[in-house]
Parts: structure tokens; sequence; C-alpha cells
């Protein structure tokens, strides 16, 4: 409905009567509500072109500053302060997404959450699946961004079984073959040999619908692979263009919205190759910059939709607004 004076007069008239009607001690509240002390699903659904996507959150992770490279507690408290953030018991709070592209056709999904893997704040994705109406066996292709638990986590049941019965899985040939090569795995620190089994473990089970990616590419209808090395050796981003419009799926470009626009050389632990994985940052950065690109990831903050925008030497994210109709 469009608002206009007539339609404003009109209402404003019908205030007295419905003043007569409903008297104030009616309008009063007796009786107080438990707090519900949880979120609901987080699910939004936006458009790109003629596809529909549906962001899903899978939860929270709370990054541990120690565990940043380059951290300055100084810097990030102004960084995080523009952003109406601060830390949580020293922490950076993040969120984990995956994102369904609806194109008509087929579906698609981008990572697929956590599950059991990673504590009780994550594994949210199934239930956003449900409350978006999608049973995971109607999902058609899964495209992974990277073999970490918290993007590939959602494709096994507790069993182990397959979870999206019917999809097939694409990921960079680069990505699987690190995670399974086995004189790599001999190699790591036994600290790190978890990582490697989960990634096998969630993986596997797609063995015989597998589609390996390598360099740019068609992946699926609509859908372009993007290497982004340096967090992993293979890590990808996705491309979807649809109609005269796209949006790019840059996976863990960001891990921190409110730090690393700001402070784009900032590293994480888990970035296999720091340096590399700030140079690419930097390079996707510009290259939304110059493009205008419509981005996303899974840990921008959720529904982790918007653009970038140059800041002097560095950068700022600008969310989009909420879509109020699809």
């Amino acid at each position: 409905m469009t608002i206009n004076r007539r339609h404003f007069l009109q209402g404003a008239a019908a205030l007295p009567a419905a003043a007569a009607i409903f008297p104030a001690t009616a309008r009063q509240a007796s009786a107080s509500a438990p707090k519900a002390g949880q979120q609901v699903p987080g699910v939004y659904r936006f458009t790109v072109g003629d596809a529909e996507v549906t962001a899903l959150l899978d939860g929270h992770i709370d990054l541990g500053t120690q565990l940043i490279s380059g951290y300055d507690a100084d810097k990030a408290a102004t960084a995080m302060a523009r952003n109406m953030q601060s830390t949580v018991n020293d922490a950076v709070r993040i969120p984990v997404n995956g994102y369904l592209v609806n194109t008509g056709d087929r579906l698609t999904l981008i990572d697929a959450g956590t599950a059991q893997l990673m504590g009780p704040t994550l594994g949210n994705l199934g239930a956003g699946l449900a409350a978006a109406g999608v049973k995971p066996a109607d999902i058609d292709t899964v495209l992974l961004t990277h073999m970490h638990p918290d993007h590939s986590g959602g494709l096994v049941d507790a069993e182990g079984n397959a979870v999206f019965e019917n999809a097939e899985l694409a990921v960079a040939k680069a990505e699987w073959d690190f995670w399974y090569d086995d004189a790599i795995l001999a190699g790591v620190p036994e600290g790190n040999q978890p990582f490697f089994h989960m990634a096998r473990n969630t993986t596997s089970p797609y063995r015989n619908r597998l589609k390996l990616i390598e360099g740019e590419a068609e992946v699926a209808p609509g859908f372009s692979s993007l290497p982004l090395p340096g967090h992993t050796p293979g890590h990808t981003g996705f491309m979807l263009n649809s109609g005269n419009s796209s949006l790019l799926f840059w996976g863990d470009v960001i891990h921190m919205t409110g730090l690393q626009f700001a402070h784009p050389d900032w590293t994480i632990a888990y970035d296999m190759d720091p340096a590399q994985t700030a140079e690419t940052r930097r390079k996707m950065m510009d290259q939304a910059v110059a493009d205008n690109l419509l981005v996303t990831g899974a840990h921008i903050d959720f529904p982790g939709l918007g653009r970038v925008h140059r800041d002097g030497d560095a950068y700022r994210y600008q969310a989009a607004p909420w879509q109020y109709a699809l």
C-alpha cells in the first residue's frame, strides 16, 4: 500500500472512534511474560536478479583476540565502536552463515554449517532450512567454499550419513587434494590432525557425486567459481549471475566485520598462509569497490549482504537495507 495524504487523513479521523471503543484502562498490561532467552531461527530472504537467496544463520563463534595476528586493543576498540560492536570476554563474536539459492529450477546450498562439531552456539542451519520450508532432500547442489568444519560439518548427520542425499558436492580440487593427502596429514602437528579427519568424515559420503573444481569455471547453472587462496589452499568464492545482477559469495575472505575492513592485514590463526590471505583479501575488496559488487560471506554480520567502499588505505562495509518485498 502507498500512503498518501488522503489515506493519512482518513486514518487520523478514525482515531477518536478507536479511543472510545478501547478505553485507557483496557490498554494497560497487567501481567509480565517470561523472557525467551534465545533467538528465533536466523532466516532472511532477498533477491538477486531472478534468483531468490535465503541467508541461513548456523550460529556464532567467539574468536579469542589472542588468535588475531596484528591485533591492537586500542585500534580494535575504535574500529568496533564504529560498527556498534565490542569484544565479549576478550573475544570477537562472529556469525557462521550459509546461503540457499533458488533459481526456480534448482536449489543450491553454499556451505553447510557446523552441525554438532563446534559446540552449542552453532549447528542451526538445518533448523533454518526447515523454517524456510526446504527439506535436505530438495537440495540439488552444495557448493563448498572450503573444508573447515564450520563449512562442511552440516554435510553429515550424527551417524556420519550424508544429509543432502540427492545433492552433488562441488569443491576445489586443490582443497580436496590437500585434506585427503596422507603425507600432509602425517606431517602436521597432532593438534591439527582432527581438522583433517573432520574434513574427510564430512565429505567422503559424497564421493560418488563429487565435482572437483579447477580455476574459474561454471560449477552449477548460474554459478562460476573464483579461486581465493590463503585461508586454505583451495579456498573458493562463487559468483551468482542472474538476469542483470550478480552476487559474490566470498567464503572466509573476511572473518570479523568490525575489524578486518578497517584493518585488512590482520589475519587469524586459522589462515594457513597469512600473507596470501591478506593479499587475496585486498585484491577482492579492491575488485568489490571497483565493480560495485554485492558481496556476502560466511562470517559477515548476518545476513551478511552488502557492498565494500574505500576508506583511505582501508575499507568499510555498507550493509544492504532490508528487502521488504521479493
